[in-house]
């Protein structure tokens, strides 16, 4: 699949930036459900784990589009 640039509301963006704030958004939903049970109090470092996870779906998100 090529992927080329998507017109928003006049503005061509590229598909990746649509694909970080998909993940973003996914990331969020994925905070929402963790933190109830706590789980980052589990973490080394909090952050650096929220980056890892934003970046395997993000990962996850291009190779599905891309398949």
């Amino acid at each position: 699949m090529r992927f080329t640039d998507i017109n928003v509301f006049g503005v061509y963006v590229a598909p990746f930036s649509l694909m970080m704030v998909a993940a973003w958004l996914i990331l969020i939903g994925l905070r929402r459900i963790a933190a109830p049970f706590d789980l980052l109090r589990h973490v080394w470092h909090p952050a650096l784990f929220e980056f890892a996870v934003y970046m395997i779906v993000l990962s996850s998100i291009v190779l599905i589009v891309a398949h």
